[in-house]
């Protein structure tokens, strides 16, 4: 075989390879919202876990209100690129509905330290690794961060989103929920 060939026939081998991984890739990270719709939030509702300054706080208190629930850590690259955006969201839908909340899967000083970094004006509450479990019966089949659930008025799970969620995409569906 001459080089020519060798190199195209690995060409196409690597573009094959691209396109399975691509295909795996959507079906882990992907958003299903057909089920996601259909789920009950009362679970999430019902959760009472300590803010940062060590208060039980229940979700329940938020409920009438479109919540923004996001799973994140310290550790996590994506989450912590993602949340300015939730800061920003929040300054500007905040008055019409909107709260977002976070939980945290972190050590509390941690937390508090990146809360005051960013500014952070939405509450965040600490759930350590057993958030993870929480966030798993939300539809996080892989246990993964950022895992970002949609909450309409009423406390239905509209949308789950592992992975960060693309500001358009969840502008836009703030604004159909408000």
């Amino acid at each position: 075989m001459t080089r020519q060939r060798w190199l195209l026939a690995a060409v196409g081998a690597v573009a094959v390879l691209a396109l399975i991984a691509g295909a795996a890739w959507q079906q882990i990270v992907g958003d299903d919202r057909s089920s996601s719709a259909r789920l009950d939030g009362s679970t999430l509702l019902a959760l009472a876990l300590p803010d940062l300054s060590g208060r039980e706080q229940s979700l329940q208190q938020w409920k009438g209100k479109v919540i923004v629930l996001n799973f994140w850590a310290t550790w996590c690259e994506p989450c912590r690129e993602e949340m300015p955006r939730f800061v920003t969201l929040q300054d500007e839908y905040g008055g019409k509905g909107l709260q977002f909340v976070g939980i945290a899967i972190d050590q509390a000083e941690k937390v508090q330290r990146f809360a005051s970094d960013i500014h952070l004006n939405y509450p965040t509450l600490l759930g350590g690794y057993g958030a993870i479990e929480l966030s798993k019966s939300a539809g996080n089949r892989y246990g993964a961060l950022p895992f970002t659930v949609v909450l309409n008025r009423a406390g239905v799970i509209v949308h789950t989103q592992l992975g960060p969620i693309k500001d358009t995409q969840l502008r836009s569906m703030i604004t159909q929920l408000l």
